[in-house]
């Protein structure tokens, strides 16, 4: 049994590792600083977006909108800074509180009228995707990367110097030490079992090595990019969300069992629609860095990206029935669906294979969720 719950918890570092294996192997230009970095960005895009389907999940609930609205909230943002000329911070403002709007409103429509979320949210995709159009007229809207003043090209071509981060790496580390340490702590006051000491040690390890000498790939291309930086301050909100408040658990208690759940005394229709708001904040800043990394903003941008959330929230661990998941895995899972569209673009594999891999591995997704939930 040791063993069996040993490869299960090796199993996603050791996807990740065949994976970056097989395309090192077909081109070695996938582990070059470059691609690398282009893979970061690409990795921060559908991290942030999977951390807020990540919520939703946990209730029991699906968000099939978040695609459409990743490109109508960046393209509300272009078309008010390149169009209407307003200030890159106040057009991003505008658009970040018309998603909070947006999802609050789906949310509360869910909850209120007790309607399934997958119908809802079917609707909203379609919705968005029209006025997505609409806002951009059916057009192409360019975000300007030559201007190094606005704010919005900066999302995702701003790097950060070699020596902060080295830094950031460091104060990282850090405070991973710390929350493992009191997580011992803390398990060891209620009487309940902790990891080995040497197993512990050895993880954080490999996580430091993997974490420096990533650093240190990125400073040879141009250093780490603030996309990153911002995937890492949403991981971190969520993970303190999820794991040291009231509302992370109760979004695993509605999860678990929602019934149990409103008899205990959790409000689970505010619950809901405040998960419904975190995915609305996941979604806007998807949507920026989206549509700054694409140059402009197009009819294609978010195209399937619900798809790709949803994936890598389930390859790491979340069940679609709720109630179980973990940040790590989250990362862990979308750290591999990028791996996986990188490595097939830098082989130029042709578009059909691409949705052919997608959908295979979202099917496998969710057949290993039903596996497990049966055990």
């Amino acid at each position: 049994m040791k063993f069996r719950s040993l490869i299960e918890k090796l199993a996603l570092p050791l996807a990740l590792l065949g994976v970056c294996a097989f395309f090192a192997w077909r081109e070695p230009a996938f582990l070059g600083s470059r691609n690398l970095t282009q893979l970061i960005v690409e990795f921060a895009m559908t991290g942030t977006l999977a951390l807020g389907m990540f919520m939703i999940l946990l209730t029991g609930q699906i968000d099939l909108s978040v695609g459409s609205g990743v490109g109508l909230i960046g393209g509300i943002a272009a078309v008010l800074v390149f169009q209407q000329g307003w200030p890159a911070p106040a057009a991003l403002l505008a658009a970040f509180a018309i998603a909070l709007v947006l999802w609050t409103l789906m949310g509360g429509l869910i909850v209120r009228q007790r309607i399934p979320s997958f119908i809802i949210t079917l609707g909203g995709l379609l919705i968005f995707k029209g006025l997505f159009w609409l806002v951009i007229q059916n057009s192409t809207v360019p975000v300007s990367r030559g201007d190094q003043d606005n704010l919005y090209s900066l999302l995702t071509t701003y790097y950060i110097p070699a020596k902060a981060g080295f830094a950031l790496a460091a104060a990282i580390l850090g405070a991973l030490g710390l929350l493992q340490w009191r997580a011992r702590v803390n398990r060891r006051a209620h009487g309940l079992p902790v990891a080995p000491a040497t197993a512990t040690a050895l993880r954080f390890g490999l996580v430091a090595a993997a974490l420096l000498i990533a650093v240190g790939r990125l400073n040879e291309f141009r250093g780490v990019p603030l996309s990153l930086l911002i995937l890492g301050a949403t991981a971190g909100v969520v993970y303190f969300l999820t794991q040291h408040t009231p509302f992370g658990r109760y979004l695993y208690a509605i999860g678990g069992n929602e019934e149990a759940a409103s008899l205990s005394g959790i409000a689970v229709s505010r619950v809901l629609v405040g998960a419904y708001v975190l995915m609305g904040i996941a979604v806007a800043l998807t949507g920026f860095m989206t549509t700054a990394y694409s140059g402009a903003s197009t009819t294609t941008v978010g195209d399937l990206m619900e798809l790709d959330a949803i994936a890598a929230c389930v390859i790491g661990g979340t069940a679609l029935r709720g109630g179980r998941g973990s940040v790590g895995g989250v990362i862990l899972g979308a750290l591999i669906m990028t791996a996986l569209l990188n490595g097939m673009t830098l082989l130029a594999v042709s578009p059909e294979i691409k949705f052919i891999a997608r959908g295979a591995v979202l099917t496998l997704a969710v057949w290993m969720d039903v596996k497990l939930a049966r055990k």
